[in-house]
Parts: C-alpha cells; structure tokens; sequence
C-alpha cells in the first residue's frame, strides 16, 4: 500500500467540524479557509437522522469543489450500528481522511483500517488514498496513543476530544486548563514518536475570542499542529497564531540555505547569529518556511 506522503503530512492548523445533515452549512464551506472540513456524522446528527445525513454527506463530496480544503469525515463511533455504512459512503465519495471517534485502542484502527480497505477496493479508488486520524476521548484512548498512532501506515494524526475525556476524569474544563495538561502532554509526545500529527480539542465559548488565543498560543508552545474548531471566527486568530514572525522566517531562510552551501563543502556544524547550527535544525526550518506560506506572509524564494 503506497500511502501519499505530502498528503499524509499537509498543514492541519484548523480543522473545522461542520454538520453533515445539514446541506446549507456544507455548501460553501471552503470559503472560510480552514485547512480541512470535519464532517460531522456523530454527535451532530440525530439518530433518525443517520440516513439522511450521510446522504447529504456523499452529494456534498461528489458535487461540491472544496477547492484546497481537507475533507475529513467523523464517523459514527465503533459501538454503534452506523460505522461501517458511515465507512463506505466516505470511501465511495472521495472522502480525504475518516476520524474515529472514542478510539481507545489498536484494533480500533485496524478494524476501521480494515473496512476502508475493503470500500477502496469495492468502489475502485486508489488503495491507501484515505487517510485515518483518531480521537482520544477517554482515559484508556490517552494511555494508548502510541499503540494507537503507531497502528496503520494511514494513520495521519490524533486528537484530542475534552468532553467525554474530562467527564471521565471527573472533572470539567477550565479557563486554566490545568485538567488536559496530562493528556496533552500525553497525546503531543505519543504523535511525535509515531511520526504523526497532533491536534488539540474545541474551546466552545466562540465569543471569547481572548480566552480563544490563550489556549491556542498555549497549544501551539506544546507542540501542537492544530486545534478542532466549532466557529468561522475561530479561524483566522488560529492561523494568526501559528504564522511564523519575520526574525523566524529569516531565521529558517539562512539555516536551509547555508546547510546547502556547507553540505557541499563537507561541514555539519556552524554557527548563524552566534548560535550552533547543523542538520537537526533543517526539519524545523522548513516547517517554518511552510507555515509561513500557508500564512501567506513568506516572500522569499524556497
């Protein structure tokens, strides 16, 4: 199974959930410019409305250009008795990437792993062409992350869903935050040693847009690569957040270029503005250069 590689690793700053039963919200969505679409066939649908929703789903996929937006569906959970038509329906649409909700462990995946294979193949689309991310929503999904990213080469990321988690952690969320710290925590450093991204759960107070930058500057200084949105005006405050400054991009302009220059001279170590530079660096410099024309502020010529 080949797996596309600059799709499995595109830039995921927002990743806004839309509800799929409703057509008037899917129609136009790409024009706010969040980096991928959630389409919600879970908590957002009505349960005798799980039919019409993913038929509103598969004419919104096959019918409407999304343009440069990620479409990313979140099934039904594994418990109940909607997941595998949620499955197909996404596969057969064209759908990008499938979110699993309450992923709690390995099989989970490979049981979804397993069906979309099965839909790819019923419905003639390239093998591997659909992506998997979970969400962690409980206790046992945070402790199992590693196993959980680590358990399809589809895996594209993990994140993290605070309702159900901070419930059973009898607790709720706070301004402070303090309650997600562990899973946070938890969720970056199992992402990054599967090699997948990392995406931080919805703050629903959309008026509080102050209280809104907080956290996401918070996210963003942990690790994160993007944060689930409920709002349009959530959007632009994430990708403000995330776009590098000026010194950074400049920063990440001369490691790229003088590691080139010096590779073909033989040197590894050097210094830039008196500080220690060698190949270690280059991964981070070209994540920032890609940040910063995802921004749109780069204006130079990598």
């Amino acid at each position: 199974m080949e797996i596309n590689t600059a799709k499995k690793n595109r830039i995921r700053r927002t990743m806004m959930f839309l509800n799929a039963q409703r057509p008037s919200l899917l129609q136009d969505a790409y024009i706010y410019r969040a980096d991928s679409l959630i389409f919600d066939l879970e908590d957002a649908v009505a349960e005798r409305e799980k039919d019409s929703a993913r038929f509103s789903l598969y004419h919104a996929l096959t019918s409407i250009d999304y343009q440069n937006c990620e479409k990313v569906v979140r099934i039904n959970g594994l418990d109940t008795p909607h997941y595998k038509e949620d499955i197909r329906v996404c596969v057969a649409a064209g759908a990008d990437t499938i979110r699993i909700p309450k992923c709690e462990t390995r099989d989970d995946v490979l049981l979804v792993e397993k069906l979309i294979a099965e839909a790819e193949k019923e419905y003639n689309r390239p093998e591997g062409s659909t992506l998997l991310m979970a969400a962690a929503e409980s206790p046992r999904g945070v402790i199992n992350a590693l196993a959980i990213c680590e358990a399809s080469e589809r895996m594209m990321g993990i994140a993290l869903s605070a309702g159900d988690y901070t419930r059973n952690l009898h607790t709720v969320k706070s301004d402070s935050g303090i309650e997600l710290l562990g899973a946070r925590s938890q969720l970056i450093i199992a992402a990054r040693a599967a090699g997948v991204q990392c995406f931080d759960t919805v703050y629903l107070d959309v008026d509080n847009i102050e209280g809104f930058k907080k956290e996401v500057a918070l996210i963003k200084q942990m690790g994160f690569d993007g944060k689930s949105l409920i709002s349009p005006k959530q959007i632009a405050p994430v990708h403000e957040i995330f776009a590098p400054t000026e010194k950074e991009i400049r920063h990440a302009e001369k490691i790229i270029i003088q590691l080139e220059e010096n590779k073909k001279k033989g040197i590894g170590v050097f210094t830039i503005d008196g500080k220690m530079v060698d190949i270690a660096l280059l991964e981070g410099a070209q994540r920032t250069i890609s940040y910063a024309k995802a921004a749109g502020v780069y204006k130079g010529t990598l």
